[in-house]
């Protein structure tokens, strides 16, 4: 189908897209890659009658290292955080995530802000974000303020932007070196949004984890971070035993619906089964003796 009229903006400022939108209210929508917002409005299932693109305003670009932290622009795409030897060096599951997200024409064009900002429960920065960490830098007529990506999350596509607000950057911790890391993913076929989906971020001494988050993607309303299937593996030495026991505590928290990827029973299984695998690549990956 084709979208309902709309007047175009294309601002070059944060400020002057934070006016626009604040001027239109409910009837203005931010488009940042629009691989979201564009096919709801065909479907007219969205029909803002102010469209405002984010793509000519500079600051929302970027990826940058300040103090212990990687800032990332709301409007780098997918392909460039592939391409970062920034993330590559500090981050790497960034990259490793992003490379099973759609196919390369979707990623070439797709941003991390529009990934996590519109609350699509599917969508698999979201979780990764909460497993890292990371903080949300909105930017609205009241100024800047930061929201950590465990609260950001309400419902799905309900999310913690006030109106006028846009979500600026993305700001996410460093994690020490030698972690450990993996996004592991189950989907029916290439550019599907995952059946279940699990980050695993966790650190170790001497063979002994000292840290661990573990978060899932699209087996809820929302992201979820199962911290105690997380404190569960830490003090452990990630034995095959223990693995089952987080797995069984991740899949504890899911509350995935029945849809064309299998029944809700099916996909909490499965959920299972990513947290194991991705626990187990993880702990391979530490430098367990540093």
């Amino acid at each position: 189908m084709i979208p309902g009229p709309f007047t175009y903006h294309r601002p070059s400022s944060l400020d002057e897209a934070v006016a626009i939108l604040a001027a239109h209210g409910d009837e203005a929508r931010p488009l940042a890659g629009g691989h979201s917002l564009i096919p709801m409005m065909k479907l007219r299932m969205a029909a803002p009658d102010h469209l405002v693109d984010l793509a000519g305003v500079a600051s929302l670009r970027g990826i940058d290292a300040e103090g212990g932290e990687i800032v990332v622009g709301a409007t780098v795409t997918q392909a460039e955080l592939i391409a970062s030897s920034l993330l590559a060096r500090d981050i790497p599951i960034i990259r490793e995530a992003a490379l099973q997200i759609a196919d390369p024409q979707i990623r070439s064009v797709g941003t991390l802000g529009g990934n996590v900002a519109n609350g699509d429960p599917g969508n698999d920065m979201p979780a990764l974000m909460q497993a890292l960490g990371a903080s949300y830098v909105l930017y609205g007529p009241g100024g800047e303020r930061r929201v950590p990506a465990a609260d950001f999350y309400h419902g799905a596509y309900d999310v913690a932007l006030e109106p006028g607000e846009i979500l600026a950057a993305i700001r996410i911790p460093v994690p020490p070196p030698g972690h450990g890391y993996a996004y592991e993913k189950l989907k029916r076929k290439i550019g599907d949004y995952a059946t279940a989906a699990a980050a695993v971020i966790l650190t170790a001494k001497d063979g002994v984890v000292s840290h661990c988050a573990i978060a899932l993607t699209n087996l809820a309303s929302t992201p979820l971070l199962a911290t105690q299937a997380a404190a569960l593996v830490v003090g452990s030495a990630c034995d095959a035993a223990m693995v089952v026991g987080a797995a069984e505590a991740a899949k504890a928290v899911t509350d995935p619906a029945a849809d064309g990827r299998g029944p809700a029973e099916y996909r909490r299984e499965m959920a299972g089964v990513m947290v194991s695998r991705a626990l187990a690549k993880a702990y391979s990956r530490t430098a367990r003796g540093a």
